[in-house]
């Protein structure tokens, strides 16, 4: 991230987090915990997003943003 981080999230199985940043970045990433390599990047909402979590299955993110939207994301490589 260029900006902040304003949250960070485990998946269901450990081995990945997913983070959220400031109004600069305007990002979610998902990493891997184990090597640190950003898996995939989030891009599209128009503010900063607040939170990032993974969905119980450990599938899908959903992140929400100061943009007044949340969003859900699946099927990106790195998810």
């Amino acid at each position: 991230h260029v900006d902040e981080v304003r949250h960070a999230s485990f998946s269901p199985c450990g081995r990945r987090i997913v983070t959220a940043s400031g109004p600069t970045d305007r990002t979610a990433k998902v990493w891997d915990c184990t090597t640190g390599e950003i898996l995939c990047t989030l891009k599209g909402h128009g503010d900063e997003v607040l939170s990032a979590s993974f969905s119980p299955d450990g599938r899908s993110v959903i992140t929400a943003s100061y943009d007044f939207t949340a969003k859900i994301w699946s099927g990106s490589p790195g998810l």
